[in-house]
C-alpha cells in the first residue's frame, strides 16, 4: 500500500525522539491535555521487539504524527498523536491501521505462530476527535481511567504531622539502589491484575529514577514488624510548575495483598498527601480505573472528585 505521507517505522534517532516530544508538546498546548502518558515517553529510544514506534512526516521532514504499539502484554497496548495543524486529513486513520496490522505480529514469545493479540488505543482526555475516530473505525469503549484531585490547601491545617503507622511498622524514603528489587517485587504482587502497573521492572524503575521530577523523600515505604518492605506510596512533582498552583501525584499506592483491607492504604495515602502539601503542591491529583469501584470509594472519602477521564477503545468488530 502506497501511503500519501512519508512513514517511517522502526527505531527513533535521539533527532526523532525529540520531534515526537515536540510533537506531544504542541497537542498538549492545543487540546488541554497531553496526548501521550508517561510509559511510551519513556521508551521513546526502546527498540526491543515487543515495541513499535511509527512516525510520520511532512516531505520537508516535519512531524505530523506518532504512533507506539506496545505488545509485551496481554493486549497491545497503543497510543497515538496527530499535530493539530494537520488534522483531519487521514493521518490518525493511517496511524489506526498501522496499529491493527501491528497488533497481528508476535509479541514477547516470537513465536510466528502466537495468537494474534486484541488491540486497545488510549484516548487522553477522551476529546471529540478522538471520539469521532473511534466511531468511524468501529471502535468502542473498554475501560475508563478517571484522574480524581483534591485541593491542599488545609492539609497542614487539618493533619499537622504526617500520619502514624501502626506500632511495630514504619515509614521511611525509598533508597535508590537498595530498594530497588524488593519494591519492584511487591509492586508486582500489589498490582498483579493491573495491565500496566504489574509489569513495572527495575528497568522501567530506573528510567523514573532518573527524570528530573523524582524525589527519593517523595517515594515512602512501610516496613512491618519483621522489616519486610509491605507497602509503598510513590508521589510525584512535575517540575516547572508555577508556585501559586503545583499539582503533586499521589502516583502509585501499593500494598502486600496478603496485608490489604487492614487500612495500610489508607494510611498511605494520607503520608503521600502530608508529602505532597509540605514541598507545596495545591492540589493533589491521581489516576484509578472507573471500574475499580472500591478504589474510587476510598479517594472519595478522602476528598478526591473526578478531574478527567481517558479511555481505551478497542475494535467491536474483528477487521
Amino acid at each position: 500500500m502506497r501511503f500519501p505521507f512519508p512513514i517511517e517505522i522502526g527505531p527513533l534517532s535521539p533527532a526523532a525522539q525529540d520531534a515526537v516530544r515536540r510533537l506531544a508538546a504542541d497537542a498538549a498546548a492545543h487540546d488541554g491535555v497531553a496526548p501521550l502518558s508517561e510509559q511510551p515517553l519513556l521508551r521513546l529510544a526502546d527498540d526491543s521487539h515487543d515495541l513499535t514506534h511509527v512516525r510520520v512526516q511532512t516531505k520537508s521532514g516535519a512531524t505530523t504524527g506518532y504512533l507506539q504499539v506496545d505488545r509485551g502484554g496481554d493486549v497491545a497496548s497503543a497510543e497515538l498523536v496527530v499535530h493539530p495543524e494537520h488534522r483531519r486529513a487521514g493521518i490518525g486513520s493511517l496511524l489506526l491501521r498501522t496499529a491493527e496490522r501491528d497488533a497481528r505480529l508476535p509479541g514477547r514469545s516470537g513465536s510466528p505462530g502466537q495468537r494474534r493479540v486484541p488491540l486497545r488505543v488510549w484516548a487522553h482526555g477522551d476529546l471529540p476527535a478522538a471520539r469521532d475516530l473511534a466511531a468511524a473505525r468501529g471502535y468502542g469503549r473498554v475501560r475508563e481511567l478517571l484522574l480524581l484531585a483534591r485541593p491542599l490547601d488545609r492539609q497542614l491545617d487539618q493533619a499537622p504531622t504526617a500520619p502514624a503507622p501502626p506500632s511495630g511498622y514504619r515509614i521511611r524514603a525509598f533508597r535508590p539502589g537498595a530498594d530497588d528489587e524488593a519494591w519492584v517485587a511487591l509492586n508486582a504482587q500489589a498490582f498483579a491484575d493491573h495491565p500496566e502497573q504489574g509489569r513495572l521492572t527495575v528497568r522501567d524503575l530506573h528510567a523514573r529514577v532518573a527524570e528530573d521530577w523524582f524525589d527519593p523523600e517523595g517515594f515512602l515505604l512501610l516496613e512491618g514488624p519483621d522489616g519486610r518492605l509491605v507497602g509503598s506510596v510513590w508521589t510525584k512533582v512535575a517540575t516547572g510548575q508555577p508556585d501559586a498552583t503545583r499539582d503533586g501525584e499521589i502516583y502509585a499506592v501499593g500494598v502486600d495483598p496478603a496485608l490489604q483491607g487492614h487500612g495500610l492504604g489508607a494510611l498511605l495515602t494520607d503520608a503521600g498527601l502530608h508529602h505532597l502539601a509540605a514541598v507545596g503542591c495545591t492540589r493533589a491529583v491521581l489516576y484509578v480505573d472507573g471500574d475499580n469501584a472500591a478504589a474510587v470509594a476510598t479517594y472519595r472519602r478522602a476528598g478526591f472528585d473526578r478531574a478527567a477521564i481517558d479511555v481505551q477503545y478497542a475494535p467491536t468488530l474483528t477487521p
